[in-house]
């Protein structure tokens, strides 16, 4: 009797581990490619121009977000690159989040839901700062499968 029930036990680990796996992808060898492992960086582009990177591997940004009091940046495009700064191509399954520590400081507002930019917006003067995750699943529902660590975002006194 224990040898079927510890047999019923592995059939049914293996059935969960299975199911488990085949949660995000049918296949198997796509889960690089449509989880973003290949993604180690983030690149911030406001005008045509990069203003901030985050290294995955240093875990460190070069250069910070700046907007005055009142105001808003234009449109800042969020863009999640490989080892070699090439922008990483992403299935439309993944979308960005972007937390901000203290909105009564800065405020992060994206144009649709998840697309891969949007606006800050200087509230108060002061300093916070802000994380970018790179999510897959639905949005409001998914996983990070890559975040940064915080960024500093400046919000300075606006000029009368």
């Amino acid at each position: 009797m224990k040898k079927l029930n510890s047999r019923k036990a592995v059939l049914a680990l293996s059935m969960s581990a299975a199911v488990g796996l085949a949660a995000c992808s049918d296949d198997p060898m796509a889960h690089e490619e449509e989880h973003g492992d290949e993604v180690e960086g983030v690149q911030l582009w406001l005008s045509g121009s990069m203003i901030a990177s985050y290294d995955g591997d240093t875990q460190a940004w070069t250069g910070e977000l700046e907007v005055e009091e009142g105001e808003e940046t234009a449109h800042i495009d969020v863009r999640f690159v490989d080892h070699d700064g090439t922008e990483v191509e992403l299935d439309s399954d993944f979308f960005l989040e972007v937390d901000v520590e203290n909105e009564a400081i800065a405020e992060f507002e994206q144009d649709t839901p998840g697309e891969f930019g949007g606006h800050l917006h200087g509230v108060s003067e002061g300093e916070t700062d802000v994380v970018f995750k790179l999510m897959h699943g639905a949005v409001g529902s998914g996983h990070a499968d890559f975040v940064t660590t915080a960024v500093h975002a400046h919000v300075g006194e606006h000029d009368h």
